[in-house]
């Protein structure tokens, strides 16, 4: 059989194998998917989990579940070398080994774009991964929690401000969901009050939503204005050492939660170790069918696709222009892949990936929304009806699909689950310090200054 490995199982590579699985003969090729973690994220659905929207496990889609057919390897690619038709894996125990291919497809996924920012990296946290996600809400009930206990004053007014670095649509709907949720929990913590709330949103450009219109996106930022936010557009993070923030346009502030949603860069193994050819943003050069390479210089059996793949947008009219780096685009990217490889591997046609955009849709928090198709723009609670029903039916598997209508149904019957379990976090902290709170608390900061 023919070896088929897909390096990450993320939208393109989870739908790349899906596909590949139906469509496969049995014994035609085997199909291996290289990720370090067992499930895929459906990233849609983080800023409802950060919310308690949604369960966290019901934004992840278990690979071993749903890939029954697919050989899964617990690990990281760290060396990608074509010439010797091999991948590097590193798994999270024992030494590197590497795996042989007869068609390699990178689908690795971006990752978080940082920069040198004094304390970004000691009190920042990402929304890019479930846990982060979970994080997130944990962090901001345990502060209501703790802010309820002390008098009112500077320590309190951190605990109850939150910083969001990034407008862009991870940005923007955790921010959103986040403040409907600190808003929501006002009621059963009588001891503070809406005015103590402090909620930034701070954007390098003069505006937020690029994907939208400017006119939606001034809309959008009136809202959330309206609901007491505060948007700082133009103005860059300068220095959030211990929670510190400085923002280039001179304001300062403590913030007890600060979350990076700055944008994407491309994988270290796509942009640096690979012998793959890459273009000047680290992306990898493919052709209008997915395949790796360019029309005079073809790299045969090698796909991609994805956050990593500056896959030419053959929808667009402008020339030269590639597809967003989306999921609504990864998803679809996806299915033609495993289209393509099976029809490849049968001696048939392979096909250009086109596909027009359905428009974007995002969600502001509980009942709000908006939603723009070319010069069609729906705002409030019909754009966030849009948002749930698409993503609904875009998560994959059926099972996913009534398990998070489930929890819907149910949190609108009785609201949301606001049970903060940070704890978790720290699972050896009762054991070890005797149930002392004081001595767990001296232990988690330990924790942070070892890390």
């Amino acid at each position: 059989m023919r070896e088929i490995v897909i390096v990450g199982g993320g939208y393109a590579g989870f739908y790349t194998a899906w596909g590949l699985e139906k469509r496969l003969r049995s014994k035609e090729a085997r199909v291996t998917v290289i990720d370090p973690r067992p499930y895929m994220t459906y990233q849609p659905f983080l800023p409802e989990v950060t919310a308690g929207s949604i369960e966290a496990r019901h934004a992840a889609v278990s690979l071993r579940r749903h890939l029954r057919r697919t050989r899964l390897i617990a690990g990281k690619v760290t060396a990608i070398r074509n010439a010797d038709r091999t991948v590097t894996v590193r798994p999270a125990s024992g030494a590197d080994y590497q795996v042989r291919y007869d068609i390699l497809v990178v689908t690795a996924g971006a990752v978080t774009r940082t920069f040198p920012i004094p304390g970004l990296a000691q009190q920042a946290i990402g929304l890019k991964h479930v846990e982060e996600a979970v994080a997130i809400r944990d962090r901001l009930m345990t502060s209501f929690d703790q802010a309820s206990s002390l008098p009112p004053g500077a320590e309190r007014r951190k605990l109850l401000t939150v910083t969001f670095v990034g407008g862009g649509f991870s940005g923007v709907e955790g921010f959103g969901e986040l403040l409907s949720l600190a808003t929501a929990m006002l009621k059963h913590y009588p001891e503070l009050s809406l005015d103590e709330l402090s909620f930034h949103l701070v954007e390098a450009r003069d505006r937020i939503l690029p994907e939208v219109g400017a006119k939606p996106g001034a809309w959008v930022v009136r809202s959330l204005e309206r609901r007491g936010a505060h948007v700082h557009l133009n103005t860059q993070l300068v220095s959030v050492v211990d929670g510190h923030v400085v923002l280039s346009s001179g304001e300062e502030f403590d913030s007890g939660l600060i979350v990076w949603t700055a944008g994407n860069a491309s994988n270290p193994v796509v942009h640096n170790l690979t012998d793959l050819p890459v273009d000047e943003r680290g992306l990898l050069v493919v052709r209008p069918d997915l395949s790796v390479g360019t029309d005079n210089a073809p790299v045969p059996d090698v796909w991609a696709a994805g956050d990593d793949a500056a896959v030419p947008d053959l929808a667009s009219p402008v020339p030269g222009a590639h597809t967003v780096p989306n999921a609504q685009h990864a998803v679809r990217q996806g299915k033609r892949l495993a289209k393509n490889i099976a029809a490849g591997l049968r001696g048939g046609t392979v096909r250009d990936y086109r596909h027009s955009s359905l428009g974007v849709v995002a969600t502001l928090g509980l009942g709000r929304g908006i939603f723009q198709y070319k010069g069609i723009v729906i705002k409030g609670f019909a754009a966030w009806l849009m948002h749930r029903g698409y993503h609904l039916l875009a998560v994959p598997t059926w099972e996913r699909k009534v398990r998070v209508l489930t929890v819907w149904l149910t949190a609108a019957l009785f609201g949301r689950d606001l049970v903060s379990l940070a704890s978790v976090q720290h699972p050896g902290d009762a054991f070890v310090t005797g149930g002392d709170p004081q001595r767990s608390g001296e232990r988690q900061l330990d924790d942070r200054s070892a890390a």
